[in-house]
């Protein structure tokens, strides 16, 4: 399945790089350390998309976050006559919180490893430059518990706009198997809902 992946994480510091008047407004935003505000985000999502690489659909990544950002974008791929699936990953929390409180990451390379799937050969140590392994903040367990209860304000009133929109949505059990196959079952999922035309996906990743 072709398109483009969009995160508006990326899309945000690429329009900064660009110094156009939009980025010169979104960097003075972001460097005072205030949210770039959904006027401003809307904008710049409907400018991503309307690029050559997003004629054969696109997967948007962070986006929308909020009920006003979900109901600008479905009027926008309604104007536009892009047909959308919204994908839920529903996974245990539990899951969730052990398997990010079990990252480890090395200060001097930045390699990453996970306790459960991807160990050091030595323990708390990097495999490659023998450095100390470290936790990083945002993988500490309160930090973690107080993302996903953000996640919950955020998200579930936006899965509830679009249920009640009449847009497809899709549960997608992501508690097993590897990234690769879970991505496998949503393309596969994407293909059998896709009744003709370009597929526009607004997907609601868990927290990362």
């Amino acid at each position: 399945m072709s398109g483009a992946h969009i995160s508006t994480g990326d899309m945000l510091r690429e329009r900064v790089a660009s110094g156009d008047e939009l980025g010169t407004k979104v960097a003075g935003l972001m460097s005072s350390g205030q949210l770039v505000p959904d006027e401003l985000v809307n904008r710049l999502v409907e400018d991503r998309i309307e690029q050559p690489d997003c004629a054969n659909g696109f997967i948007l990544d962070g986006y929308p976050r909020t009920v006003p950002q979900a109901e600008i974008l479905n009027g926008m791929l309604k104007a536009k006559q892009i047909g959308s699936m919204v994908v839920h990953l529903k996974v245990d929390y539990n899951k969730i919180i052990a398997r990010l409180s079990g990252r480890r990451q090395c200060p001097q390379c930045g390699s990453l490893y996970s306790l459960a799937s991807n160990a050091p050969t030595i323990s708390e140590a990097c495999d490659y430059c023998g450095a100390k392994l470290v936790i990083r903040d945002d993988d500490r367990e309160d930090v973690i518990r107080g993302r996903l209860e953000a996640y919950d304000r955020q998200t579930i009133p936006v899965l509830d706009y679009f249920r009640h929109a009449d847009v497809d949505c899709q549960d997608v059990d992501a508690n097993d198997g590897s990234p690769q196959q879970i991505s496998q079952g949503i393309c596969a999922l994407i293909q059998k809902r896709k009744a003709g035309g370009d597929l526009a996906l607004p997907q609601q990743a868990g927290p990362q």
